[in-house]
């Protein structure tokens, strides 16, 4: 069997990942709450994490497994704990996705590339401000948006495809920045309730598929 048709081990938890991810948006529309409904968000990127894990070969395999782990954490813990514990837990997985994508930067970039991945951070601190301040602990959100933004430019700076993990860490950043948004008032809840989760979850996979095929398939070569 080709390297390209064994690569992808334990293809169920990828569809269990899509089921769950896609069904939880009717959450969001209906609005539900309690703790059956935090272990439904997780199931998304928690179904990922666990595919992540059964592909794994190496160091990267893990990294990776494990950056998503935090992101499954993190769904639960915002609403199970609150913001700031939430918040930490997907900090600490945007750390381990920087230095995993540092790790594995692209040898060459052309300059339209470069400079994307240079302006991003400014770029989001910049766009935060304008949405958040002069409100009181505006800059909490800053804080936090500078650690997205850093993990979206390494992100599409890395060797991974930019087609499917770059454009999804954007889009993951995408999604933190339209909650700001439905926070300051710029956009209603209304609208961003349409906009958040899609990106975040729709991010989360194309991040996931991106960089366990490319590992998984160099293992197998």
């Amino acid at each position: 069997m080709s390297a390209e048709r064994n690569w992808d081990r334990a293809r169920w938890l990828w569809l269990l990942a899509l089921v769950g991810g896609i069904s939880f948006f009717v959450a969001v529309f209906l609005r539900l709450d309690g703790p059956a409904i935090w272990a439904w968000k997780t199931t998304g990127v928690g179904f990922l994490a666990l595919w992540a894990a059964a592909n794994a070969r190496g160091r990267d395999g893990w990294l990776i497994a494990a950056v998503l782990g935090f992101g499954a954490l993190g769904d639960y813990l915002l609403d199970a704990r609150g913001l700031i514990v939430g918040a930490t837990a997907f900090a600490v997985g945007h750390l381990l996705a920087i230095t995993f994508y540092l790790i594995n930067r692209r040898e060459a970039l052309t300059p339209s590339q470069r400079l994307l991945g240079w302006l991003t951070m400014p770029a989001t601190l910049a766009i935060v401000w304008g949405m958040l301040s002069p409100a009181p602990g505006w800059w909490h959100a800053a804080v936090y948006s500078l650690f997205v933004a850093a993990m979206a430019a390494t992100a599409w700076m890395s060797r991974f495809p930019r087609y499917r993990t770059g454009i999804g860490a954007m889009m993951f950043l995408a999604s933190d920045l339209f909650i700001f948004a439905g926070e300051g008032g710029v956009l209603g809840k209304d609208v961003t309730m349409w906009l958040v989760w899609p990106l975040y979850f729709g991010g989360q996979a194309l991040i996931a598929w991106g960089v366990v095929s490319t590992l998984s398939k160099e293992a197998t070569a």
